[in-house]
C-alpha cells in the first residue's frame, strides 16, 4: 500500500471556508469523541476523513490517539490548539476527494518549515477516508451503542474493527498500521429534579458526557436543556434498563432514600466507575446501614461518595455541580487512559 507521506504543504489560508466554518472560534476542539460526528455523516450518506495522531516527539498539547474528523462541512476535535488544524483540514479535503490516505509530519524534523509548533515538538498523523458504506465504521458505532470496547485497526486503506482491549494507541511502523482503542462513551446518570441535580446534568452534557437524567414520576415535558435521555422511572428501574459499567458515573440526588438507595445499590453492585449520593451528613450512618442490609459489601461501600464533590467551591448549585463533575472526571479517567 502506498501512503503519501510528504504531500505538498497546504497553507492554512487556503482552507475552504466550509471546512472549518468556525475557525475564528474553534469550538470544534471541545469535542473529544469523534464517533457522534462520524455517525451523523454516515446517516447522511456522506464520507468522512479521520485524522489520528499516532506519534508525538517532545512536548505537545495532545497525546497519541487524539483525533479529528472532517466530513466536508464540519470539523470535530483538535491536535494543537490552532497551530496545524487548518493545514490538516486542507489535506483532509484532498483525502476526501481522492480517497488516498496521507501521513503528515509537523514540527521538529518536518519538511514544512513554515508551519511551526509552539510547543517545539513533532506530531505525526495518519489521515484516512471513511466511506459512508464502511463496514468497519458501522461496527465501530455499533460497539459504542452496545458499550463495548474495540480496536480500530487501519493502514489508511484497510480498516477493521475487532472487539477487545489494548493500549489507547498501538503502532506498527513498517509498514504503518495503527490500532486505536475506543471505549464506551463516558456516561453520567443523575437522579433528581432540584436545582443542584439539574446543574449536574446540564454541566455533564456540556462536558460531553452521555448524560441521562432520571426523575421518578417527573414532569412529562423534558428538561429545559439538552440531555441524552430523560427517564421518569425509579432509579433502580432506570439502572436495570441502562446497565452499568466502569465508564458510568451515578449521582443520586433525589434526596429521598426510598428513591435513591435502590439506584445507588444497583450502581455499586454493577461496579460503576463512580457512585455518589447527595444528602445531609447526619443521614450517612442510616444510609450505610440500609445499603448493608440490602446486600452491599464493605468493598462496595468503600467506593460510595456520600458527600460527593471537591470541597471548598461553595454551596450554590453550579459550585456543587462543578465539584461533583470534577470528581467524576478524576474517577473515570484511569479507565480511559489505561495502558
Amino acid at each position: 500500500m502506498d501512503i503519501k507521506t510528504q504531500p505538498e504543504t497546504l497553507a492554512p489560508d487556503t482552507l475552504a471556508p466550509d471546512t472549518l466554518a468556525d475557525a475564528d472560534w474553534p469550538t470544534f476542539g471541545w469535542i473529544e469523541d469523534v464517533r457522534p460526528a462520524l455517525a451523523r455523516a454516515i446517516e447522511a450518506g456522506r464520507p468522512a476523513v479521520l485524522a489520528t495522531l499516532f506519534k508525538v516527539q517532545g512536548s505537545a498539547p495532545r497525546g497519541p490517539g487524539a483525533q479529528m474528523l472532517f466530513d466536508g462541512a464540519q470539523a470535530t476535535g483538535y491536535f494543537s490548539g490552532d497551530c496545524i488544524e487548518g493545514d490538516v483540514a486542507a489535506h483532509a479535503r484532498d483525502v476526501l476527494a481522492s480517497g488516498e490516505p496521507r501521513v503528515l509530519h509537523y514540527g521538529k524534523g518536518s519538511p514544512w518549515i513554515d508551519i511551526r509548533l509552539r510547543c517545539g515538538g513533532a506530531l505525526h498523523l495518519l489521515v484516512e477516508r471513511i466511506d459512508a458504506a464502511s463496514e468497519a465504521a458501522r461496527s465501530l458505532l455499533d460497539h459504542a451503542r452496545e458499550r463495548r470496547t474495540c480496536l480500530w485497526s487501519s493502514d489508511g486503506v484497510r480498516q477493521d474493527v475487532v472487539s477487545g482491549e489494548g493500549p489507547l494507541l498501538g503502532l506498527e511502523e513498517g509498514p504503518l498500521r495503527i490500532a486505536r482503542r475506543y471505549d464506551p462513551p463516558r456516561r453520567l446518570i443523575v437522579t433528581g429534579g432540584d436545582p443542584g441535580a439539574l446543574a449536574v446534568a446540564k454541566l455533564g452534557h456540556e462536558a460531553q458526557f452521555e448524560t441521562i437524567l432520571v426523575r421518578p414520576s417527573g414532569p412529562e415535558t423534558p428538561p429545559p436543556f439538552p440531555v441524552s435521555r430523560y427517564l421518569r422511572l425509579e432509579p433502580a428501574e432506570a439502572v436495570a434498563q441502562l446497565g452499568i459499567d466502569a465508564l458510568t458515573a451515578y449521582v443520586g440526588a433525589t434526596h429521598e432514600d426510598h428513591h435513591d438507595l435502590g439506584g445507588i445499590l444497583a450502581a455499586l453492585l454493577g461496579r460503576a466507575g463512580y457512585v455518589g449520593m447527595i444528602g445531609a451528613k447526619s443521614r450517612a450512618g442510616e444510609r450505610i446501614g440500609a445499603l448493608k442490609a440490602a446486600g452491599a459489601s464493605e468493598d462496595d461501600l468503600a467506593r460510595l461518595h456520600l458527600s460527593p464533590g471537591i470541597t471548598g467551591l461553595g454551596k450554590a448549585p453550579w459550585e456543587v455541580a462543578t465539584g461533583i463533575l470534577a470528581e467524576v472526571m478524576q474517577a473515570l479517567n484511569p479507565a480511559r487512559e489505561r495502558a
